[in-house]
């Protein structure tokens, strides 16, 4: 979120109409340097351009925040994070990939290896590419799913996570440690049930098992 209740209010403002005049932008109440100062640093973050013709405007981005910036942060907090959880599998001797959370939430468990999806690649190429950053190794993936895990802390929402997860089965080269937040290692035969594992380890294997095309919601307590 932007830093200061005017910056938000340039973007809100803007989000209401094509093309606003710097008059028409700035409150009446707020001295003009101290509001160009603002109004730079919106600009600067990419979300406002200004025309040739001096009127404001949002950029594509700016557009895609449009009236979601005044949201507050428990709304945030509210929010699915969107996550690929990647299952990896070498092809020579069928040890899976797995990964010990350095942080919180869960900090400690071990899971599938995961990724974070973006605007400008499809699922798959992201996967290959965290993969290769975080751990060296090269293989192609399949998506197989998605859906919604919640995890729970006694009452208390942990995680809440919407997911898509993809498969590779021919990873290949010699793994390294290039992530700060986890710890990946090979293991054969891993006991996904296990009280070290995340809790929905066994439903990631499950579906994993199944094969593709399934959309599911999953509630989870550590």
């Amino acid at each position: 979120m932007l830093e200061h209740h005017l910056q938000r209010s340039i973007v809100y403002r803007l989000a209401l109409s094509h093309e606003v005049r710097f008059s028409d932008l700035k409150p009446d109440t707020v001295e003009n340097k101290l509001f160009t100062y603002h109004l730079k640093k919106v600009m600067a973050a990419g979300l406002v351009t200004k025309g040739e013709d001096g009127l404001y405007s949002l950029t594509p981005q700016g557009r895609r925040l449009g009236v979601r910036v005044l949201d507050k942060q428990q709304a945030l907090v509210d929010r699915a994070e969107s996550v690929l959880f990647l299952i990896v599998r070498r092809k020579a001797d069928g040890a899976w990939l797995l990964y010990r959370r350095k942080t919180h939430p869960l900090i400690d468990k071990v899971g599938f290896m995961h990724a974070t999806p973006t605007s400008v690649a499809e699922s798959s190429v992201v996967a290959h590419q965290t993969l290769l950053e975080k751990t060296g190794l090269t293989g192609d993936f399949t998506v197989l799913g998605g859906g919604y895990f919640r995890v729970y802390n006694g009452k208390a929402l942990e995680s809440f996570t919407h997911f898509t997860l993809l498969t590779c089965e021919d990873a290949q080269g010699e793994l390294i440690q290039n992530d700060e937040y986890a710890e990946y290692y090979w293991q054969h035969d891993p006991d996904f049930a296990d009280p070290a594992m995340l809790p929905n380890m066994p439903t990631l294997a499950d579906l994993y098992g199944r094969g593709g095309n399934f959309f599911v919601e999953r509630v989870f307590h550590v």
